[in-house]
């Protein structure tokens, strides 16, 4: 309960616009401001360029959700971030892997948890379920599919568009963690010509702030019937096993088998369970090195 305690927080403590420029160690970031769209709210994006950033070179990319939380502690609300540009330049100049450019997309404070839930998921709930959960938890509205029609028909052209970027679905990918976590895979089976690999850390499979069967059967049934095919895309989950993540182990032990039968390999498919780890972006950063070479690595 604490641990969902701090995700209540962050969803109703974190304030739109309100956070300054991140300061980074290494790059630099363009803010992208109040980027409009006709599908979801306008919000930020700050788009990190590594060091050396050279328009005549082509740069994978790397599209991030809850862009607040990605480069700079001091302006978060929880003093803690990813530290994502540490990780990814460490990796670039040890050469494993290609030039990359990071696309930290804002989330939009109450409603994250409606345009991050995988609307498509909904019709395998049972009406019973299906209705007060977009009500409660969706704020009566699910916006996730919008929520991808604005990366991937605004957001991304405008970033292919100002930036030197490898525009290929190989060189284009997904991630984000807990409700991030399913709208990324999520990303993947909805635009498999967009994005050819995904990450999840502490995928937030339970939908809720407690274990449940009907809200993860829906995710398995989606997956059942949506996944991207494992010839041509690469598939990263993980979690902890303190607080939130804690209750993660058997709705992802069930995701893996699922995911396996559908024709995963170890070539593709990767799954990670980190002892004493919880739900926090300290955690996150801790491992991020761990889901960019499975995705990007050379």
């Amino acid at each position: 309960m604490r641990a969902w305690l701090g995700i209540l927080g962050f969803l109703l403590g974190t304030q739109v616009f309100a956070q300054g420029m991140p300061n980074v160690a290494h790059g630099s970031v363009q803010r992208m401001e109040r980027f409009a769209s006709k599908f979801v709210d306008a919000r930020h994006v700050d788009v990190w360029l590594p060091d050396g950033y050279n328009p005549q070179q082509r740069y994978q990319v790397l599209y991030m959700h809850d862009g607040q939380m990605l480069f700079d502690a001091s302006t978060t609300w929880n003093k803690q971030a990813w530290n994502v540009h540490t990780t990814v330049t460490r990796l670039m100049r040890q050469g494993k892997i290609a030039p990359t450019i990071v696309v930290g997309v804002w989330n939009n404070g109450k409603f994250r948890h409606a345009e991050y839930f995988p609307e498509k998921h909904l019709p395998y709930l049972p009406e019973q379920v299906r209705g007060p959960y977009v009500a409660r938890a969706l704020e009566g509205k699910a916006q996730a599919d919008n929520y991808l029609r604005f990366l991937v028909h605004e957001l991304k052209p405008a970033i292919d568009q100002r930036f030197a970027t490898r525009t290929d679905a190989a060189s284009t990918f997904i991630m984000g963690s807990s409700m991030g976590g399913l709208i990324s895979v999520y990303a993947m089976n909805e635009y498999p010509g967009v994005f050819g690999g995904a990450a999840g850390l502490s995928t937030h499979w339970i939908g809720s702030h407690s274990p449940n069967a009907m809200i993860p059967l829906a995710a398995f049934n989606y997956l059942r019937d949506k996944l991207a095919d494992p010839k041509t895309h690469k598939l990263y989950q993980d979690h902890g096993t303190e607080e939130l993540d804690a209750l993660y182990k058997p709705y992802q032990v069930f995701v893996d088998q699922l995911v396996r039968d559908k024709g995963y390999t170890d070539a593709n498919y990767m799954s990670r369970v980190f002892d004493g780890a919880s739900h926090t972006e300290k955690a996150w950063s801790e491992r991020l090195e761990i889901p960019l070479l499975f995705l990007m690595g050379e």
